[in-house]
């Protein structure tokens, strides 16, 4: 079994609103919020299932903005907790 990300699944992800970038080598997405504060409580919920996956995101707030990028440092690339945690982040934005 592979770790990597399956077309059907890269092409969802893509459908949801995030970029495939760098040949392949990662994901990015923005998500924007009501406010600073709801921007801060969803990078939390966030944090929480990144913990649990033990797969932390690349990202920056400014505001009510969220820039991810999402990669596998030690695979070189996308994998399955890529596709896990941006599923997470997508259902936790609503």
């Amino acid at each position: 079994m592979t770790d990597t990300i399956e077309p059907a699944a890269l092409e969802r992800l893509r459908d949801a609103g995030w970029t495939l970038e760098e040949g392949g080598k990662a994901i990015t997405r923005s998500f924007r919020f009501a406010d600073f504060v709801e921007a801060f409580g969803w990078m939390t919920r966030v944090a929480i299932h990144a913990e649990k996956l033990n797969h932390h995101p690349e990202w920056s707030n400014v505001y009510r903005t969220v820039e991810v990028r999402l990669t596998t440092h030690d695979a070189g690339g996308l994998t399955e907790r890529d596709r896990k945690l941006a599923e997470a982040m997508d259902q936790l934005a609503g």
